[in-house]
């Protein structure tokens, strides 16, 4: 069984920085792309940055300079840095991988984590 979990979220104010972790774990083959995505109140989800596993990155255009990701391999783990937060990065946050487990090698399954809260307010 294939498992994400996020932590580091929580509470800070306008300005302040928070690191997130989502940490894959169970029988794992191969991760491939590692995403965060995070959801408003009454908004849709949206895509805040992705990573490859070679290192390659993406990020939504909004949050270019503040948000950075990154991964290590070794550990199954992506990281989202959050700085100069805003109100409006107030969401939970979602990780999302592809993996394939060590039963099914070549065959990659999509996985979410529970989500961990966001809150930016003064």
């Amino acid at each position: 069984q294939v498992q994400l979990v996020e932590s580091g979220g929580g509470l800070v104010q306008p300005g302040g920085s928070l690191r997130l972790s989502c940490a894959a774990s169970g029988s794992i083959f191969s991760v491939g792309a590692m995403v965060w995505y995070r959801q408003a109140p009454g908004k849709q989800r949206e895509l805040v940055a992705a990573i490859a596993s070679a290192g390659s990155t993406n990020y939504a255009d909004s949050l270019k300079g503040r948000f950075t990701i990154s991964r290590d391999n070794a550990k199954n783990t992506v990281y989202l840095q959050m700085n100069s937060l805003k109100p409006e990065d107030t969401a939970v946050y979602y990780c999302n991988a592809l993996i394939s487990s060590s039963s099914r090698r070549y065959i990659f399954t999509d996985y979410w984590g529970q989500g961990t809260q966001v809150t930016v307010s003064s």
